[in-house]
C-alpha cells in the first residue's frame, strides 16, 4: 500500500473544520453526572492464572446506566504499596481475552487495568464478558452506526461512560496509586483513550496508538474500509439526512476531546494507515492542547502501526511520567 494521504508537512499543519456543538461539554458532564448516581461498586477477585509473576483480579463494576463491565486487574506479584496505574482500552470488535495476554505493564512494575468493550469481543481474537443491554433503532452491522440518531442513544456515550468508569474503578483499588494513572489504547482503544483524556482532568498521561474515533467528516469521505464504512453504508440507505448523523458523531469526535485534554500524551501515527487514515489522527494530535504532546510516524506500515516497536517507545516515554504524576 502506498502513501494516499497528505504529505507529512501538510499532515502536521493540518486542522480539522468539525466544530463541536455547543453544548458539547454540558452534554458530557450530565452524562457523566447520571452514571456517577449509580455506585461504583468495583470488586476485585482473585484468579488463580498459573502466572508466578503477577497477581490477577477478575473486575466487575458499574458504567454507564450502572450496567456490569468487567475488566482485568494484573499488579506485579507480590505488591504491597500503591504503584502507578495503567488503564487500557481496547481494540474494534476485541474484548478484555485471558489474563496472559496482559503482562507488558505489570512486567515494567505497574498495576494494568484492561477495560472489557461492552457489546464486543466475538470477533475471533481475544474474547469479551461484557453484555450492552440496551438496544438501538436501524443500524448498520457493527456498532458504528447504533443509536446513531440521536447522540443520547449512540453506543459510543456508553462506552465512553464506561472507560471514565474504569479509570475511577482502577484508583479505588488500595494497591492503586490514583494521583500516577494513565490511559492507553490501540485503534479504537486509541480513540477511547482521547476522550477520556478529555473527560478525566487528572491523568498522569495518555497513549493513544492508531487512533479510531477522531475526525469523522473526513474519516467516513476517505477511506472504504471498515468500521468507518460502516457510517458510509448506513448513509448510503439513508440518503436524506446525512448532516444528522454526523452530528451526532460530533459528540463523540477524538479532535474534540483533544481539545480538551491536558496530560503528557504520546501518539503514534502510520502513513499506510487505510483505517484510521493519518490525517485523522494528526487532526486529534494537532488540536490536543496539552502542551506535553510528541507523536510517533511510521511511515510505511498500515494500521498495525509502530507495534512492538510502539510498546517499546511507551516503555521509555511513560514510566517517568508517571513516577511524577499529576503533581509532578
Amino acid at each position: 500500500m502506498a502513501l494516499f494521504d497528505m504529505s507529512i508537512n501538510e499532515l502536521r499543519a493540518y486542522r480539522a473544520e468539525f466544530p463541536a456543538p455547543d453544548d458539547f461539554d454540558e452534554f458530557w458532564s450530565k452524562t457523566l453526572a447520571e452514571a456517577r448516581e449509580h455506585e461504583l461498586d468495583a470488586r476485585f477477585e482473585p484468579v488463580d492464572t498459573g502466572l508466578s509473576g503477577v497477581d490477577v483480579f477478575d473486575v466487575t463494576f458499574a458504567g454507564f446506566g450502572g450496567h456490569a463491565v468487567k475488566g482485568w486487574l494484573v499488579l506485579p506479584a507480590g505488591t504491597s504499596e500503591p504503584v502507578p496505574a495503567v488503564v487500557e482500552y481496547i481494540g474494534y470488535g476485541g474484548g478484555r481475552g485471558l489474563p496472559h495476554m496482559h503482562l507488558l505493564w505489570a512486567s515494567a512494575g505497574f498495576a494494568h487495568f484492561v477495560m472489557d468493550t461492552r457489546g464486543q469481543g466475538s470477533a475471533g481474537w481475544a474474547e469479551g464478558a461484557t453484555a450492552d443491554p440496551v438496544g438501538s433503532g436501524p443500524a448498520y452491522p457493527g456498532y458504528m452506526t447504533r443509536g446513531i440518531d440521536d447522540p443520547h442513544d449512540y453506543y459510543y456515550r456508553r462506552l465512553y461512560t464506561d472507560a471514565v468508569r474504569a479509570v475511577e474503578a482502577a484508583r479505588s483499588h488500595p494497591l492503586v496509586d490514583a494521583s500516577r494513572t494513565a490511559a492507553v489504547g490501540v485503534s479504537q482503544g486509541g480513540g477511547v483513550t482521547i476522550a477520556v483524556g478529555g473527560l478525566v482532568p487528572d491523568l498522569a498521561a495518555i497513549s493513544p496508538d492508531v487512533p479510531f474515533l477522531c475526525d469523522f467528516p473526513r474519516a467516513v469521505s476517505l477511506t472504504d474500509r471498515m468500521p468507518y464504512r460502516e457510517i458510509g453504508s448506513y448513509l448510503k440507505a439513508r440518503r436524506a439526512d446525512p448532516a444528522h448523523a454526523l452530528r451526532t458523531l460530533s459528540y463523540f469526535d477524538g479532535v474534540h476531546f483533544a481539545a480538551r485534554g491536558r496530560a503528557p500524551a504520546l501518539f503514534s501515527a502510520a502513513l499506510e494507515d487505510q483505517t484510521c487514515p493519518p490525517s485523522t489522527v494528526f487532526a486529534a494530535f494537532n488540536a490536543y492542547a496539552g502542551q506535553d504532546k510528541t507523536i510517533e510516524v511510521y511511515d510505511f506500515n498500515d494500521h498495525e502501526g509502530g507495534g512492538p516497536y510502539q510498546q517499546a517507545v511507551q516503555l521509555r516515554w511513560l514510566p517517568g511520567r508517571l513516577r511524577a504524576g499529576r503533581d509532578g
